[in-house]
């Protein structure tokens, strides 16, 4: 046996398997060195230089709001006319809004909520997953059902952002209104084309835009507030319970609207791993916060001014000499709004799929030093389709705002329950004192729940249909896998009694180093008892792969590699990775080799056991979910190149598995 850096070709002995010269000198990159334990980028980048890349990535969703959540708002309360207790009222429930959920939630609540630097619903489900120690249906359900939810908000977001961006357009030339749909449809797919070249491409412009951004919404706010101060009496959050008590007609229709102004903070707290917690707080503290307030304000201001302004506050704020740059500047923040939530997607997807609830997917990354840049041409295409069928059904942004609230109000109160859950299981607090700490959150969201679902009929139930759908595509592919998984190990053999079995065998001993790819580590692989039973051969050294998943983000390099012998002939080898990252199984072996297994790669096989799902019992629900299960079966990416292994050296046997 050769040692393990040992490079493709130096022996001259080995076997090339019918791999073409030039094949052959390109493939010890599949075992290159891999930077075991790299830090996440915000260990190595500056606080100032992070913050700024927050405030482009992680805010630029929410900072979109005020382009149509104020004028949302006043609409169910303009018509018969507005005086100043209406309208101080909805500001102040627009301030608090932001300062309950967002600022005491996410920011000083959640952001202390980490798995390994790691934030998101799934990741909060893996802390509740831990803490708990065994399996949970329940809390599974609701994890799913979160990310659901999320992927809604992935496609109403860049929809309703863009449109409401582009309508600007028709306050300069009113001849452009008809050219909305078109214009917004060419952005969004050329956002959507270009996403396979990675965000890295064009992220340093995102923080120093949005930068901009916010310093324009505060700039306009500050010049329609100079003008009429009363609205600073918006910060007394009685005026707003005094609104709700007045108008109770319309109450849970305003609340409805007012949530449009939050929407974006669950992609705060999903975007902790990149940017690192004290980068994200700072952004919201000394910049964010105070320039979404102070144009809310601004709004305000501006309509108790002039009432016609009503009908668009946020562009009615500039002068006209000014709306164009206006617009341009929106379009850009929108365009980044929508590039965060895109990017988020990916990274539930992954977090999905290595968490056992989505089928394997490929995913390629865009960066070579950051790994949380990735992309996912099916997550990517999927999206783009409903984009567009939600700006061609809708065409208009206040349409869609009624389809906008109710994913994400749901998204939230998901994340709410998960993190009482996580509380009190992890003893981090008792019951009681969780309770106090969480209810009044859960009754403010729960009040936005139930105002988003009176919107149902007028397009809330776009979002819900989606959810439910992948919610079941999810619950399929998880509960198919547990299925074939009980059912292989029915039929499965003893490991230790096999190896045992072994060392006598009559099978015809051939130089060379097997890799079998397995998930059970108790069990043989099928495909090691196929061979054996058809060609009647063993490797002189054969190997047991496992690939695990652990419930935290990244393994670091003491995790990543698990080398046991088991006899004469073989190994168990167990490689680890955590559920953000994309298991490349070539580049571990680099680690592998370290932990002491020796082998020549040009004298190695890899041996993958497929297994195809078959639904043939079972009736109405239980038959239509194991159908789904096997069509997912059949789309799931090919292993060799979701596992990156040297496709030259990879050998399958199937076989087929009623379900």
């Amino acid at each position: 046996m050769t040692d393990t850096h040992t490079e493709a070709g130096a022996n001259p002995a080995a076997p090339n398997f019918g791999i073409p010269p030039d094949e052959l000198r390109d493939l010890a990159d599949y075992f290159r060195e891999e930077p075991e334990g790299a830090p996440p980028n915000h260990k190595r980048n500056g606080f100032a230089v992070l913050t700024l890349g927050a405030i482009g990535v992680v805010y630029g969703d929410i900072g979109t709001n005020p382009l149509y959540a104020f004028r949302e708002a006043l609409k169910p309360v303009a018509d018969g006319g507005l005086d100043l207790s209406e309208v101080l009222g909805l500001l102040s429930l627009l301030i608090w809004a932001l300062i309950i959920i967002v600022t005491l939630k996410y920011v000083l609540a959640l952001l202390r909520a980490d798995n390994r630097g790691e934030g998101g619903i799934l990741a909060i489900y893996t802390l509740v997953r831990l803490a708990n120690g065994k399996r949970s249906i329940p809390v599974l359900l609701l994890a799913i059902a979160g990310a659901a939810l999320f992927a809604g908000d992935a496609m109403i977001t860049p929809a309703i952002s863009v449109l409401s961006a582009v309508e600007g357009a028709g306050l300069i030339v009113p001849a452009l209104t008809d050219w909305v749909v078109p214009a917004t449809l060419a952005i969004l797919i050329l956002l959507f084309i270009v996403q396979w070249r990675g965000t890295n491409v064009i992220a340093f412009a995102f923080g120093p835009v949005c930068a901009l951004w916010f310093l324009t919404l505060a700039a306009m706010g500050l010049w329609q507030i100079a003008g009429n101060p009363v609205v600073l009496g918006a910060f007394n959050p009685a005026l707003g319970l005094f609104f709700l008590a007045q108008n109770t007609g319309v109450a849970m229709v305003v609340l409805g609207a007012v949530f449009l102004a939050v929407t974006g903070a669950e992609a705060l707290y999903a975007d902790l791993g990149h940017f690192g917690r004290r980068p994200i707080m700072a952004a919201w503290m000394f910049l964010v916060f105070p320039a979404l307030v102070l144009n809310y304000l601004g709004q305000g201001a501006l309509v108790l001014s002039d009432p016609a302004a009503a009908s668009d506050p946020f562009y009615r704020m500039a002068p006209d000499a000014l709306l164009p740059f206006l617009v341009l500047l929106a379009t850009a923040a929108t365009v980044i709004a929508s590039q965060a939530v895109i990017s988020g997607a990916y990274s539930i997807a992954r977090s999905a799929v290595q968490l056992g609830l989505l089928p394997r997917m490929i995913i390629r990354h865009t960066a070579q030093d950051q790994r949380g840049q990735i992309y996912i041409p099916v997550v990517n295409w999927f999206l783009l389709l409903g984009v567009v069928a939600l700006v061609v059904g809708f065409k208009t942004s206040g349409s869609l705002a009624s389809a906008y609230g109710i994913a994400v109000t749901g998204t939230m109160v998901i994340t709410t329950i998960l993190a009482f859950l996580y509380l009190t299981r992890s003893g981090r607090l008792s019951k009681p004192v969780a309770i106090a700490v969480v209810a009044p959150v859960a009754l403010l969201e729960s009040a936005f729940l139930a105002a988003n679902v009176s919107k149902i009929a007028d397009g809330g139930y776009v979002p819900v249909l989606l959810a439910l759908a992948i919610g079941i595509v999810m619950w399929a592919w998880w509960r198919g896998t547990q299925t074939m998984r009980d059912k292989s190990n029915r039929l499965s053999v003893e490991l230790p009694g096999f190896v045992s079995a072994m060392t006598k065998t009559s099978a015809t001993i051939v130089p060379g180093t097997a890799f079998f790819l397995t998930p059970d580590m108790d069990v043989v692989p099928s495909a090691l008892l196929h061979n054996l039973r058809h060609n009647r051969v063993l490797h002189d050294q054969n190997v047991f792969l496992t690939v695990e998943t652990m419930r935290v983000p990244y393994a670091t390099p003491d995790e990543r590699v698990t080398l046991t012998r088991l006899g004469p002939r073989f190994t168990q080898l167990v490689l680890r990775f955590g559920f953000m990252e994309t298991p490349n199984v070539s580049r571990a072996m680099a680690q592998a080799r370290r932990s002491g297994l020796k082998f020549d790669v040009m004298a190695s096989s890899f041996f993958l056991g497929r297994r195809t799902a078959v639904a043939t019992t079972g009736s109405g629900v239980d038959l239509a979910l194991d159908r789904i299960y096997a069509l997912l079966s059949r789309l799931s990416a090919d292993p060799t190149a979701y596992y990156h292994l040297p496709r030259n050296l990879v050998l399958e046997l199937g076989q087929r598995v009623a379900v």
